[in-house]
């Protein structure tokens, strides 16, 4: 693989900056598993048709990546030259079934979307009052050498991007060579001439790619300041993954706007993580055994580099992790971590133990079965099993909103029992298997998904549940409403509504237009109205939002676009299985039986927009406890340090009541470390405002987490009336949060 500073110039010795992001340009190209057409971009839609909203791979290999710790001037027994492939697994389907509404079960003296219970003694959001704050198919796990390179049919992996370990092997097996002969003072340059269709990747350096560098620059200051010096803790865990997920986001958005060039594939997640492990932004980079600071029990994951950013899996292609110690007069490896993802035939359905296949055994050319050695990954578990010390798990789940992508969930610390080898029913081979069971006393991970496929499935019922749907068919999927903290029936009455209500229509006082993208709107497309007010497409092409602004602007009536254009992503409704459910000592609350991806959609906040001339001095009704105020001042949460949120403004102060018309966003509590932001939402509709207001996932969120935002800062004169005492649990909780 070719590395070049220029269209001619060859670094001289020692000059090499690995600071650098540099242009890539790939020895060969991959068969893609979903073919573009030349000339697109990974929003391949043509206009007039329907859009297909998923980043396709076309290619190998990213533009952009430098070869990064641990992937060179590793000594021979630390390369680890057999991989476990993430090739997806079958899993029992999640989706909830479709509620099914007949509103000639509702008697007419009750309307149709209302719930009623008693007026409670302390009813509503309690939070709100101010008395408190609110792989089980089987498939091959394959291994090659360092001198067979991967062959033609990779697969596809998380967010349309190809993550196959062995094709992330040979790009960097690639770079290793490139980087020692430039240490030796003997760069060599590559031939262009194996790429695909003749085509050289363009070596011009765009200057969002120059404001890229600058932008991790930045990064990278922001992170020696504030968590440098205590890189092990939670909060530096949750910023080095919170922002490195903005940063691919926004890498992927400026990489959608350029013309795709046929057979290289564009890896964001890669050159992020190239680019944050070169500049040094991670945490818990020496390897350890046990707990990882800072990394809780339940976490998760979509990307193998983000478990190599926080130090909890080193190796992005292995799936075995370990590290090398003295015993008497010798040393031995052992393991450290291990991913079970389901490329190897092991059982991984039991919640306490996991039966675990060792690596090895499949010629990568020719497919042929072989013994697995005890060697490596293999021989560091062997040692592990006599010397009984923990082995951090990750679990690879099937990510059901990427038909090819996984999550991967950190389960805990696990002990091997028992090591055997057996034969292989398939090819009679000898396979190692590891016996691993759960050390107990810990936080339930994985138990908690196997309980959520029994719910969706109606294996078994969910424990507490007052009704299974409290929006009576209003919202696409149900949301339960669930006690199992003590006997409370429920909120106080309010009529569920999805929407936003306006008692008279707001008009702007400049025009607008909408667009005209038949088939969607497209990022490189420059004559499109969308694309030109937002500066870019908010949106990537799965619909995650890159970066928070005072005001983003959607596609919406007066848009010619499809209903699944990209830049309507808050405008399908809820796609996440939702429950209500009674905290402890914060009334209700609000949480996801599904994972939540870092940039999501999540809700927006429906309810009556209250007209501005009825709105006091102080803003709302202080006696009011689900008032939104978009006026207040609110820290921006999941901006990347460079963004500004300068320019476009709220066009009108927008109050919203959920009183008594509202939906799930009403019971959602403050934090003062929340997991999700908010974003006023304009939706083009010609000279009247529609104005919205839409929640967001900051980072990633676990099934069965409550989700929380910051309430905002009051202003100064009504401070003292609107401060409530903060029970949100936050290390850095403030103590009081502003009703």
């Amino acid at each position: 693989m070719e590395q070049t500073l220029g269209d001619d110039s060859i670094p001289a010795s020692g000059s090499f900056d690995k600071s650098r992001v540099l242009n890539v340009k790939p020895l060969r190209c991959l068969v893609p598993v979903f073919p573009s057409a030349p000339n697109v971009s990974s929003f391949s839609t043509p206009q007039g048709a329907a859009p297909f909203v998923c980043a396709s791979p076309s290619g190998p290999f990213p533009n952009g990546v430098a070869p990064f710790y641990p992937f060179f001037n590793l000594s021979d027994s630390q390369r680890p030259p057999e991989q476990h492939t993430t090739t997806p697994t079958s899993v029992p389907n999640q989706s909830a079934p479709p509620f099914v509404f007949n509103s000639s079960t509702i008697s007419n003296a009750v309307p149709i979307n209302s719930f009623r219970t008693p007026p409670p003694a302390t009813g509503g959001r309690t939070q709100h009052t101010g008395v408190a704050n609110g792989d089980t198919g089987s498939s091959k796990r394959v291994t090659r050498s360092r001198a067979q390179p991967q062959q033609q049919g990779s697969v596809a992996e998380e967010d349309g991007y190809s993550d196959n370990q062995n094709q992330s092997s040979e790009y960097f097996d690639m770079q290793t060579v490139t980087e020692e002969k430039s240490k030796a003072g003997r760069p060599k340059r590559k031939s262009q001439r194996r790429i695909s269709g003749g085509q050289a990747q363009d070596m011009n350096v765009a200057s969002s790619d120059a404001d890229i560098d600058m932008l991790v620059d930045k990064i990278q200051t922001a992170f020696n300041d504030t968590f440098r010096q205590n890189e092990a803790e939670r909060g530096s865990v949750e910023y080095v993954s919170t922002v490195y997920d903005l940063f691919r986001r926004r890498i992927s958005q400026i990489e959608d706007a350029k013309e795709a060039v046929p057979g290289v594939t564009k890896r964001p997640d890669l050159r992020a993580a190239t680019l944050f492990l070169n500049k040094g932004i991670r945490t818990n980079s020496k390897k350890r055994i046990g707990t990882v600071p800072g990394v809780e029990v339940g976490d998760i994951f979509f990307f193998r580099m983000e478990l190599c950013l926080v130090g909890l899996h080193a190796p992005t292609m292995a799936g075995i992790d370990y590290l090398t110690v003295r015993n008497s007069s010798e040393e031995e490896p052992l393991a450290v971590s291990i991913v079970s993802s389901g490329g190897y035939e092991d059982y991984a359905e039991d919640a306490e133990v996991l039966i675990y296949s060792g690596q090895g055994g499949v010629n990568r050319r020719d497919k042929e079965m072989k013994d697995q050695k005890l060697e490596r990954g293999n021989l560091a578990l062997e040692k592990t099993t006599h010397r009984a010390n923990e082995v951090r798990v990750i679990r690879g789940m099937k990510d059901l909103s990427t038909p090819t992508g996984k999550i991967y969930v950190y389960d805990g610390l696990y002990k091997v029992h028992e090591s055997w080898v057996e034969k292989d029913g398939k090819s009679g081979c000898n396979v190692f298997k590891y016996k691993f069971v759960r050390l107990p006393g810990q936080p339930e991970a994985f138990r908690i998904w196997k309980s959520i496929e029994q719910w969706k499935g109606g294996a078994t019922s969910r424990v507490g549940v007052i009704l299974p749907d409290l929006t009576s068919g209003e919202e696409k999927l149900p949301v339960s409403l669930v006690n199992d903290v003590d006997d409370e029936k429920g909120p106080a009455h309010f009529t569920y509504t999805s929407s936003l209500k306006y008692s008279n229509p707001v008009n702007l006082t400049v025009p607008s237009s909408g667009c005209v993208c038949i088939g969607g709107c497209l990022p490189n497309n420059s004559n499109c109205p969308c694309v030109q007010k937002n500066g870019f497409l908010p949106y990537t092409s799965n619909g995650l939002i890159v970066s928070q602004k005072s005001l983003l602007l959607e596609c919406g009536p007066s848009c010619h676009c499809a209903p699944n254009c990209r830049n309507r992503a808050s405008q399908s409704g809820l796609k996440i299985h939702l429950e209500v459910f009674k905290t402890k000592d914060r009334g209700w609350g609000l949480r996801s039986w599904d994972p939540i991806r870092a940039g999501s959609f999540i809700c927006e906040y429906a309810g009556q927009v209250i007209d501005p001339s009825k709105i006091d001095k102080f803003g709302v009704d202080i006696d009011d406890d689900y008032v939104f105020d978009a006026t207040r001042i609110s820290q921006p949460l999941g901006v990347l340090p460079g963004d500004s949120s300068e320019g476009l403004k709220i066009p009108f102060p927008l109050v919203i009541s959920a009183k008594y018309t509202g939906n799930v966003a009403r019971f959602m509590n403050h934090s003062c470390s929340p997991n999700v932001l908010w974003q006023p939402v304009s939706r083009e509709n010609k000279n009247e405002s529609d104005l919205h207001v839409a929640f967001y996932a900051i980072r990633h969120i676990p099934p069965m987490t409550e989700l929380t935002y910051d309430y905002g800062i009051v202003s100064d004169e009504e401070a003292e009336q609107r401060k409530r005492k903060c029970l949100c649990g936050a290390l850095k909780c403030k103590g009081y949060f502003y009703q």
